[in-house]
């Protein structure tokens, strides 16, 4: 008689991630405190991993010096308010709101460069994608809303010369189409 969960079966050998990769699926997830396996991957991935980090480091310095700066800013704008409904007070406010807001934001855009790019450095093709659209998006913030902004600049350029990076014909191999698909989902 066998126990709950288990029957008389050998269990599968596991695939290994180079298998899984060409089946297009990410690495097996593995247990906590369990080691995986090691991947060593394409040079031009693990560049782009560290671009994707500094453009976050960027991102949160330049923010973080802008918070710090608080009431040059605010003062600065102040100096400039030709709206006579809007107070002191007012705009000192706002000021405060807008520099936490940017730089809470800073933190989360560098985090999630963070994250999706070692999943990518793990061959996962959807953080590949993740990456494009927060570049996508820290581009645009960029040119939209800071234009003049040298922090910014720097930070997009790291962004999109990473995303160029994981698009290589070098490294396509690491991120496989899934296999058999045919386009539709099950």
């Amino acid at each position: 008689m066998t126990e709950p969960g288990e029957s008389g079966e050998q269990p599968e050998p596991r695939e290994s991630d180079d298998e899984r990769r060409a089946r297009g699926l990410p690495p097996e997830p593995t247990s906590s405190g369990q080691r995986g396996e090691k991947v060593k991957p394409p040079t031009p991935v693990t560049v782009s991993f560290i671009l994707y980090v500094l453009a976050g480091l960027v991102l949160v310095l330049a923010f973080g010096y802008t918070l710090t700066q608080q009431d040059l800013v605010a003062e600065t704008l102040i100096d400039l308010n030709t709206a006579e409904n809007l107070s002191e007070e007012q705009i000192r406010s706002g000021v405060t709101t807008l520099l936490w807001t940017l730089f809470v934001g800073a933190v989360a855009l560098a985090v999630l460069f963070a994250l999706f790019g070692w999943k990518a450095r793990q061959g996962t093709r959807s953080a590949r994608t993740v990456l494009t659209v927060l570049t996508a998006i820290i581009v645009l913030l960029q040119l939209l809303l800071f234009p003049t902004s040298l922090p910014m600049l720097v930070a997009s350029l790291l962004a999109v010369a990473g995303t160029v990076l994981l698009y290589l014909p070098s490294v396509a191999p690491y991120f496989p189409k899934p296999q058999g698909s045919g386009g539709t989902r099950r």
